[in-house]
């Protein structure tokens, strides 16, 4: 899609069209569409600065002020007092997956149904930019670009170590103490039998990485893509509540979703940079005998974020575009690399295999309610959940910048299947490939490893293992940086009140700081801190996500059909 003013060249609605979509917004609906009519322009609250080749500034004044102070504010104080800091951010994050572990699942499970119905409703063939709309991207490039930016540093982190994890905990079963299970099996695990807690792990690990992340971001993405493509509001998180508030989601209210939407976004990308730079900085360790110390980790942290930021400068055709789709040839690279040489018939079969322990344990997985494998639902999908929904208003927005001309349908059934099944086989082929080196080779070095070494344990047992593992810290690095440039894009159309073309300096002030958070969250207490702060703006978040849904809903039923 053009992400500058453009006009339609074919009709557009009945009413005019208003100031907000005529003038530095997104292109107007091509056919009939029901436009609000509002009074607000884009960038009327803004200040604005520019002076030819010294500097540029746009900027929203209260949602970049604040969000930049307290980023700002949060960065320094974690950094001056880093070696008090980790047992409150560990207090934080067990206090909210300890008590509130209940809501996220519950929360995950309506977004997947409101999905799941808005496909199967005649809702789903409503065009995203108007009837006459068609896609600005071709399919391959739309996907490559949904997918690096939506989960690529996990997939690499997590997908050798959390099927291991979970078959580990399954064999081991249930462990009791003073009354108390203490164990991290999901569900009630499988205790000595392989074959079944090798089925429960995959299981658990696609719910993981399946339809509920994925719905998570179609959601938000849906709805920005239909109030601004189609109702031609500013592409920012408040439009959404529109329906909601009316003319008051331009004040105090509307200040507040797109602030959260700023921190949760923020906290979101620093812990994935922050889970990269681990693995990446094992990975250097395991090919060429760097130390993986702290230093190492901020180190690389600092370059990634570099690299992020001359992406940035480049733009969305020549910087996340073509990243993106590299990233994706590697990943597949990588992918049928395992398949072949690893246990082919086993990963074949297992893919429909885990698809049918899917099927079978999700009603099981997915309930929040009652649950005795306490520590798998508090410390795995609650945390999951919280990351996912605090990486979904830039995954979201990224989603509906490049889906104008997609149906409703034909966007959700794409960004909840298509992800999901590449997942599947990620997750079987890397995944698979451990436990069978475990079960049937009798090797238990990738079992011992550290999560963040046990990908690169993996491929040494397979051929050329340094140019393997050469591909994979390439992959975390290019994950992170499309990721970041793309979370950069989307952070400043918020912060710049809904412009989608604001100055570059403000782009790369905001990578920047995604870098600076995430260093600052390395010394003040590691993994921990991470996931703690990406929990914390979660939790705010999925209470608008829920708004949101209802909201979606409302501004669709409005929509001609």
């Amino acid at each position: 899609m053009a992400l500058t003013p453009t006009e339609s060249p074919t009709a557009v609605a009945e009413d005019a069209i208003p100031a907000a979509v005529a003038e530095d917004a997104i292109p107007a609906p091509e056919g009939r569409t029901e436009i609000i009519d509002t009074t607000y322009e884009i960038g009327q609250d803004n200040i604005n600065f520019r002076r030819r080749f010294v500097f540029e500034l746009d900027i929203h004044n209260i949602v970049f002020s604040v969000s930049a102070i307290a980023i700002v504010l949060f960065t320094f104080l974690t950094l001056a007092f880093q070696t008090t800091l980790e047992p409150v951010f560990t207090g934080v994050r067990a206090f909210l997956t300890g008590n509130l572990d209940w809501f996220f699942l519950l929360t995950g499970n309506i977004l997947v149904l409101v999905c799941i119905g808005l496909i199967l409703s005649p809702l789903g063939r409503i065009r995203l930019g108007g009837p006459d709309a068609r896609p600005d991207y071709s399919s391959l490039s739309w996907f490559s670009m949904l997918f690096a930016a939506g989960m690529g540093i996990g997939l690499m982190f997590y997908g050798v170590s959390e099927p291991m994890g979970h078959f580990t905990a399954a064999l081991g079963g249930p462990v009791f103490e003073d009354g108390l299970r203490t164990d991290w099996a999901p569900l009630g695990g499988a205790a000595g039998d392989p074959e079944a807690a090798r089925r429960l792990a995959m299981a658990a690990t696609i719910f993981h990485w399946g339809l509920h992340p994925w719905a998570i971001y179609a959601v938000v993405a849906l709805a920005l893509a239909l109030f601004s493509f189609n109702k031609g509001l500013p592409l920012t998180l408040r439009s959404i509540f529109y329906p909601i508030f009316g003319e008051r989601v331009w004040g105090w209210p509307g200040h507040v979703i797109d602030i959260l939407a700023v921190f949760a976004t923020i906290f979101g990308l620093s812990t994935s940079l922050g889970i990269g730079a681990q693995q990446a900085s094992a990975g250097l360790e395991f090919l060429f005998g760097i130390p993986a110390t702290q230093t190492t980790m901020i180190l690389l942290v600092l370059a990634i974020t570099g690299i992020a930021i001359a992406s940035v400068v480049a733009g969305v055709d020549k910087g996340v575009k073509l990243l993106s789709e590299v990233n994706l040839g590697l990943a597949a690279l990588l992918l049928v690399f395992i398949v072949a040489v690893g246990p082919t018939m086993q990963i074949a079969k297992g893919f429909f295999l885990n698809l049918s322990a899917y099927a079978t344990y999700l009603p099981a997985l997915s309930n929040p309610f009652g649950r005795e494998d306490t520590n798998f639902a508090q410390g795995w999908t609650a945390f999951y959940w919280a990351w996912w929904i605090s990486w979904s208003p830039f995954v979201g927005m990224f989603i509906a910048r490049v889906s104008r001309g997609r149906t409703v349908r034909g966007l959700l059934t794409a960004v909840l299947l298509v992800p999901s099944l590449v997942s599947v086989l990620w997750m079987t082929a890397l995944g698979g490939t451990a436990i069978s080196q475990v079960v049937n080779d009798g090797l238990t070095s990738v079992q011992d490893a550290a999560l963040e070494l046990q990908l690169f344990e993996m491929l040494a047992h397979l051929p050329i293992t340094s140019v393997t593992s050469f591909i994979g810290i390439i992959l975390v690095v290019v994950f992170f940086v499309t990721s970041s440039d793309s979370g950069s894009l989307v952070i400043d159309t918020i912060a710049a009140g809904g412009k989608v073309n604001a100055p570059v300096p403000q782009r790369v002030f905001w990578a920047t700081f995604e870098g600076l958070v995430a260093v600052a969250l390395l010394l003040g207490g590691g993994l921990v801190a991470l996931q703690a702060m990406a929990v914390s703006t979660g939790l705010p978040f999925a209470i608008v996500l829920l708004g949101a849904s209802y909201a979606l809903i409302k501004g669709l039923l409005s929509e001609p059909r």
